[in-house]
């Protein structure tokens, strides 16, 4: 009787860590990146640290009524900070 009882235990615990973890839908929080080709900028190279802008355009200032390009988020903030030192004359 207790070896019946003892083999019932041990087949439940074993079904019990045999089952699969349930399955966890993995929702992406990052915001869809903004589609950036095409965009007529003002400048060929960002006005920060001078790289080509033209296929590594990532982000975009209107200062004084034109549309600057920047190689990236970094170069963009520079901008902002002191934007007549950048600007194009």
């Amino acid at each position: 009787m207790k070896s019946n009882i003892l083999m019932i235990l041990l087949s439940v615990s074993a079904l019990s860590c045999a089952q699969e973890a349930p399955k966890v839908k993995q929702v992406s929080k990052m915001k869809p990146k903004t589609e950036l080709k095409g965009v007529k900028v003002v400048n060929t190279d960002d006005p920060v640290c001078h790289m080509k802008t033209a296929e590594f355009l990532k982000d975009t200032v209107i200062y004084k009524g034109k549309i600057y390009g920047f190689c990236s988020d970094h170069c963009k903030k520079e901008f902002r900070k002191s934007p007549a030192k950048y600007a194009l004359k």
